[in-house]
């Protein structure tokens, strides 16, 4: 049996969720189980999830219906409800990773939940000290925690150098999200 690493793909740049997919996408193209959790989007929102779900690749989601950026300025009632949503998606993937034997699993925008205070670092941390020792962990997002960061065995940083979004051009359906 394999030991299962820790990955982190974070920085300002595009790419960090695509790059997962894509991790995800070779993982199941060797027959490997994959549960992929998208923190603060929901199913509807991205078109990789049905094409996922079709390679037979396990989605959940959880907190993904809000769009108030940053996030730090949610209304406190709104911020203890997405909060509430998270830590019962990761009740959920902790039931489902000890039920199945998955090969990968994928925290997608974690690192974005974990910056806004909407979960506990050390909650996370704890998580990844316990994950059963085959199984690779990939967390995604902006603003990895240094912490995260160094019990990680691969961190990759995505640099934003020139963005569409700056010259006004925003979101792509299709391309984008």
């Amino acid at each position: 049996m394999k030991k299962g690493l820790i990955q982190v793909y974070t920085g300002e740049g595009k790419g960090k969720t695509s790059a997962a997919v894509g991790q995800a996408i070779r993982a199941r193209g060797r027959n490997q189980k994959i549960l992929f959790a998208q923190f603060l989007k929901n199913k509807e929102g991205s078109a990789e999830i049905p094409i996922l779900e079709r390679l037979g690749i396990k989605v959940m989601a959880g907190g993904g219906k809000y769009k108030i950026f940053p996030l730090e300025k949610l209304p406190e009632k709104e911020k203890e409800e997405v909060k509430s949503h998270l830590y019962r998606l990761l009740d959920e993937i902790k039931k489902e990773i000890k039920k199945k034997e998955y090969n990968l699993l994928i925290l997608d925008e974690i690192n974005v939940a974990l910056h806004a205070h909407l979960m506990q670092e050390e909650v996370i941390l704890d998580f990844l000290r316990d994950k059963p020792s085959s199984l690779e962990i990939v967390l995604t997002g902006r603003y990895a925690p240094p912490a995260i960061s160094r019990v990680a065995h691969l961190v990759s940083e995505i640099i934003k150098i020139k963005h569409p979004y700056d010259e006004g051009i925003g979101a792509r359906r299709g391309i984008d999200y």
